[in-house]
Formats: structure tokens, C-alpha cells, sequence
């Protein structure tokens, strides 16, 4: 791997392949400035850079990421707010789920389905009244999905 420093370099000026691959190392490494830039790489022009830098965040598992992956919850790429879901679930804290909750009605399916999945996983019974209006959705998956997840609220 790479030195601490040479990650930081290439998170900000590498090619797409470097910075993504800077940002994934930074997920894992121990230091105490990879979350603020890692947070700074959630407005990387490319998606895949964002979704490398949520991911890592949510790798990191420390709830100050929280504000930054809202961030994102509403990038115009769907696999940017998919990953930035995937971290909130990896993250897990409660309050997170009303940053969560608009998702439920994303023009997305796949992103319904894992706003109603990281929510059963949050546990936090504020979700129960927004999952329940997905029985109508149009989709199967998704209303599988708010169920199961209405299932964990409940218990």
C-alpha cells in the first residue's frame, strides 16, 4: 500500500483510477484526516470516485460521516446514492433514517428497495408509517423489501 501521504496526493490529483483506488485505502487506513478527505471526495467530478469515497466512509463506520454521506443521498447518480445507503447501513446509527426516509420514494427502484432495507436495519420506528405506503408500489422487490423491513421495526 501506498504511504498515508502519497493516498492523500492521489485522492486529490490522481487519475480516476488512482483517486478511486486512494479512497478505497483510505477506508481502511488509521488516521485521523482520511474522513475529512475522504468526505472532500464526495464532490469528486466522477461517480465513481463518490461512490469509492461513500463506501470507505461507510467502511470506516464512524457516525461523523453521517453528514457528509447526506451529501450525496441525492447525487443525480444512482450509484453514488446506492453507496452512500450501503455506508448508512454499515454506520447504523438510528438517527440517520429521516436522511434516509425520502429515499423510499427515489425514481429509482433499486434505491427503494435499499432505503427500505438499510431502514429495518436502523431500527428507529419513524420509518414505519413511510414504509407502509410502499405496499402500493409498483414493483414486487420493493414491496418485499418495506415489508421484511416492517417486520424488524416490529419485533
Amino acid at each position: 500500500m501506498p504511504d498515508i501521504t502519497t493516498l492523500f496526493s492521489d485522492l486529490q490529483n490522481g487519475s480516476i483510477a488512482k483517486r478511486k483506488a486512494a479512497a478505497k485505502a483510505l477506508g481502511t487506513v488509521s488516521n485521523d484526516c482520511a474522513p475529512t478527505a475522504l468526505a472532500s471526495a464526495l464532490d469528486d467530478p466522477h461517480p465513481a470516485v463518490r461512490c469509492e469515497a461513500a463506501l470507505a466512509l461507510g467502511r470506516r463506520g464512524d457516525a461523523a460521516a453521517v453528514p457528509p454521506l447526506a451529501r450525496v443521498l441525492n447525487d443525480d447518480e444512482p450509484a453514488v446514492r446506492a453507496a452512500a445507503l450501503e455506508a448508512l447501513g454499515r454506520i447504523r446509527d438510528p438517527g440517520s433514517a429521516p436522511l434516509v426516509i425520502p429515499l423510499l420514494r427515489d425514481r429509482e427502484r433499486e434505491i427503494r428497495i435499499g432505503a427500505a432495507i438499510i431502514l429495518g436495519k436502523l431500527g428507529n420506528r419513524q420509518a414505519i408509517a413511510p414504509l407502509t405506503a410502499l405496499k402500493d408500489d409498483p414493483f414486487s422487490e420493493v414491496r418485499e423489501a418495506a415489508e421484511d423491513a416492517l417486520r424488524r421495526l416490529r419485533r
